[in-house]
């Protein structure tokens, strides 16, 4: 694969692949305490999320201009497949242990994930890790928070 697009779509996909599917397994524990809800919710998170980021790549990346039609198509499918996986990683530890438990483990291979991305891009840029590592990881929690709460109120709302 040409490097220019496939690490564009990977770097994409796999950040993308951890923020949104643990926002979902969190938000749908939250709202629900649903194995089956969290389950389904990764699956769907791995086909559809993931096509519609390499559909979102591929037309972002004809936009720019910048790089070829192979390099398009090198960026959308590494997008895909990078998601796919990434999203699919989740569901070990769900099967693997109790949903509780599950959920914790999820967030911290998440985390583990975005902190490693966030040290391999900041040392290829050659600048301060801890920084970079601080700020992506500090927003995965965020997005853990928030989605925590937003899966309580709609338990509240609509229960």
């Amino acid at each position: 694969m040409d490097k220019n697009g496939a690490s564009a779509g990977i770097h994409f996909g796999l950040t993308s692949g951890v923020i949104t599917t643990l926002g979902l397994i969190v938000g749908l524990h939250a709202g629900t305490h649903s194995l089956l809800a969290v389950i389904g919710g990764i699956v769907t998170i791995a086909i559809a999320d993931a096509l519609s980021d390499a559909l979102g790549i591929h037309i972002s990346k004809e936009s720019e201009g910048t790089l070829s039609e192979r390099q398009i198509w090198h960026a959308t499918l590494a997008t895909f497949i990078a998601k796919f996986f990434m999203a699919a990683t989740f569901l070990l530890p769900i099967l693997l242990l109790p949903l509780n438990h599950a959920i914790l483990a999820s967030i911290v291979w998440g985390l583990l994930v975005i902190g490693l991305l966030s040290w391999q891009m900041a040392r290829a840029q050659q600048v301060r890790r801890w920084p970079v590592i601080a700020e992506h990881v500090g927003i995965a929690l965020l997005v853990v928070i928030v989605t925590h709460f937003v899966g309580d109120a709609v338990a509240r709302i609509f229960a």
